[in-house]
């Protein structure tokens, strides 16, 4: 890791009214995402073009700055296909389920770095997507309220009625290494299914290494630091690979199918993954932030629309990662506004 003590990252929890019945599936992340999506488009895109690729504005738009971010023409150490977009949506919880009108739909998005000043059309555009309808039957909600999820706390930062976005902190700190640190443990439980692939493959419980899953988590905030924000947080890969030879494993991993339509390319796809419990212990000093940052960030394929959640069951020893655990659901005062789009 490089001297970064904190990382440009919010969460925030979406509370949203139902108007007409909404019907969710088992996992409703692709769902979400598909309908935040084209309504970023309509707000955003000003040339009308059916494809991002070649518009005169493509390098000023929200849109793809924001959901399809363009990879780069060229980099120093590979070809990009694609880039990681700087958020995750975290919908509701595993299960199928039909909210009547009345009822409270609520889940969660993460924003990364250049995606946060955009959080007053981001708000636009989900207030656009549910009034639009989403779901078999084009389900309705209406947003009640926004709450930031921080380090410290809950706080409403949002109100429809009253139009203004409460100021907040859009970072969140990170603990470094500490020479005496040398031994430490970590439990990940995996709440959203894990894709970790290799030739293009999901890889199934029993060929999961450590390794695998730790340098997957160097390579993604690495990733979404470079293109996102200001700095790489990873200095030295071959030096953290190198690391990765002296921790122990215990995982209780089951392996959880699901299927999902893809409207773009016209069927289901079937992304399973694995959830459970997977404990690391060694010398995780060097892995700390990341572990930690990975609470926020996902980890794995598909973490866009929420795949590859996990939460430290147990937190590191005090002096590796002494920081309070992320929460949701402890409100506090919100304070200082500034203006929303309406």
């Amino acid at each position: 890791m490089n001297a970064a003590t904190s990382f440009p990252v919010a969460r925030y929890r979406f509370e949203f009214r139902a108007t007409q019945a909404i019907r969710l599936p088992d996992y409703a992340g692709s769902l979400l995402r598909g309908a935040f999506g084209h309504a970023l488009r309509q707000l955003a895109c000003m040339t009308r073009q059916k494809e991002c690729a070649g518009c005169p504005l493509i390098g000023t738009c929200p849109y793809p700055t924001i959901f399809a971010p363009p990879p780069p023409a060229a980099h120093s150490l590979q070809k990009f296909s694609r880039i990681p977009p700087p958020y995750v949506i975290e919908p509701p919880a595993w299960g199928s389920r039909v909210l009547a009108a009345g009822e409270t739909l609520t889940f969660h998005q993460v924003l990364i770095g250049g995606a946060l000043p955009e959080l007053p059309l981001i708000i636009l555009a989900w207030r656009r997507a549910l009034a639009r309808g989403v779901g078999t039957g084009d389900g309705t909600a209406d947003l009640v309220r926004v709450v930031h999820c921080s380090q410290a706390g809950d706080a409403e930062i949002h109100r429809p009625e009253v139009g203004s976005i409460a100021a907040h902190a859009q970072r969140v700190a990170l603990d470094g290494e500490t020479d005496a640190a040398t031994a430490g443990t970590a439990t990940l439980h995996f709440e959203t299914p894990l894709r970790l692939q290799h030739n293009g493959h999901a890889l199934s419980p029993e060929w999961l290494q450590a390794r695998t899953l730790l340098m997957a988590l160097a390579r993604r905030a690495s990733l979404l630091a470079e293109f996102h924000s200001d700095a790489a947080p990873v200095e030295d890969f071959t030096a953290l690979s190198a690391a990765c030879v002296d921790i122990e494993e215990e995982r209780n991993l089951t392996w959880l199918d699901w299927t999902r339509y893809s409207s773009r390319q016209q069927q289901k796809m079937s992304l399973g993954g694995v959830v459970g419990t997977w404990r690391l212990a060694g010398r995780l000093a060097p892995f700390a932030p990341l572990l930690q940052l990975g609470e926020w960030l996902h980890v794995g394929k598909e973490a866009a629309f929420g795949l590859g959640r996990y939460t430290l069951a147990d937190h590191l020893p005090e002096d590796i990662s002494g920081a309070p655990a992320k929460t949701c659901g402890h409100p506090r005062q919100a304070v200082e506004r500034k203006d929303i789009i309406q």
